[in-house]
């Protein structure tokens, strides 16, 4: 059986960050926004969301993404793994806003969606009033805004908090170590970037995904109302479901790690390509590579190098990363 995200008192704006940098796992911080304007339009009628949304619209083109009625809301891929369930398409953000109103008074309405959206670029203005106190973490702030949807379990590398502004969101999560049991697709062909579970979680084929029962077990769930927030830490698989005619979110995502490091995920799929095929005895001593390199590091792992000679094995400095990166684009190309 599942269980609840644990729920804290919401911290003061200042201790806000230090809480979310000290938890390593969700937490649900219930009524963290409420007062913010957006929230309290919300409240007042989806029109009204409306009408405050476009007093700072830029005119800017947003992509959206239509699903028709009959699937439910899931945005997932087609009858034959070529591509997706789902049309795209680029519109003024006010018109896929009046678009979305009008659904909202269908019955069987097809899904319409704006996913990960620039505030700054759609909204320049909004978060004046509709933030949190997170500048020292500079978090790139999006916003996602849609009828009913069901957005496939996924992980993202950054650190996350989700605020809800209208609508409800019902929210599973999973700790990483659960991906053998999440039954995930491939990773070159992602309806947005990030590979997603196979599962349909409204209706779970325990035939064919016999250990997502296991998942299941270990799966943490809350109902995200207007004015909650969710803590959503780096690589926590989460399942997303918009319930209502209208619901938006506005989160915010940051690394407590410099951006010239990199992404991490080109290392898992250079390893897939170079490590995976190997013998089985081989992939063992890599592994104890990979364990004694990077998973079992300590601070002062190569003391008996001495400092001006340790170069990747050294401080990581963005000189130096940058130097090494050089190095690997070369190798690469052999």
């Amino acid at each position: 059986m599942s269980q609840p995200v644990v729920r804290e008192v919401c911290p003061a704006a200042k201790d806000l960050l230090p809480a979310l940098r000290a938890w390593d796992s969700p937490r649900v911080l219930p009524g963290l926004v409420s007062h913010w304007p957006v929230v309290q339009a919300a409240h007042t009628s989806n029109q009204a969301l409306v009408t405050y949304l476009k007093q700072f619209d830029a005119s800017k083109q947003v992509d959206c993404m239509h699903l028709p009625f009959a699937e439910d809301g899931r945005m997932f891929y087609n009858r034959t793994m070529t591509g997706f369930n789902f049309s795209r398409h680029r519109a003024p953000f006010s018109q896929v806003l009046d678009e979305l109103l009008q659904r909202a008074e269908h019955i069987h309405p097809d899904s319409l969606y704006i996913g990960s959206t620039s505030v700054d670029t759609c909204l320049p203005g909004f978060l004046q009033d509709n933030n949190l106190a997170l500048a020292e973490a500079d978090p790139l702030a999006t916003l996602w805004i849609g009828n009913k949807s069901r957005i496939a379990a996924h992980y993202d590398v950054p650190d996350n908090i989700i605020c809800v502004t209208a609508g409800k969101r019902k929210v599973t999560l999973f700790a990483p170590e659960q991906v053998k049991n999440l039954y995930i697709g491939p990773l070159h062909l992602t309806p947005a970037g990030q590979a997603i579970s196979m599962v349909d979680f409204a209706a779970p084929d325990f035939q064919r995904f016999p250990r997502f029962a296991q998942a299941l077990n270990n799966a943490y769930t809350v109902e995200l109302h207007p004015g909650d927030a969710l803590y959503i830490p780096s690589m926590w698989w989460h399942h997303i479901e918009g319930t209502e005619a209208v619901n938006m979110l506005v989160n915010f995502w940051w690394r407590d790690v410099p951006a010239f490091i990199g992404r991490s995920e080109n290392t898992l799929y250079h390893a897939l390509l170079t490590l995976a095929q190997l013998p089985a005895h081989e992939r063992k001593a890599w592994q104890a590579l990979f364990d004694h390199y990077v998973f079992n590091h300590e601070p002062d792992q190569y003391h008996y190098i001495e400092e001006h000679a340790r170069g990747p094995l050294g401080t990581l400095d963005e000189a130096t990363i940058r130097q090494f990166k050089a190095w690997l684009v070369n190798h690469l190309k052999h």
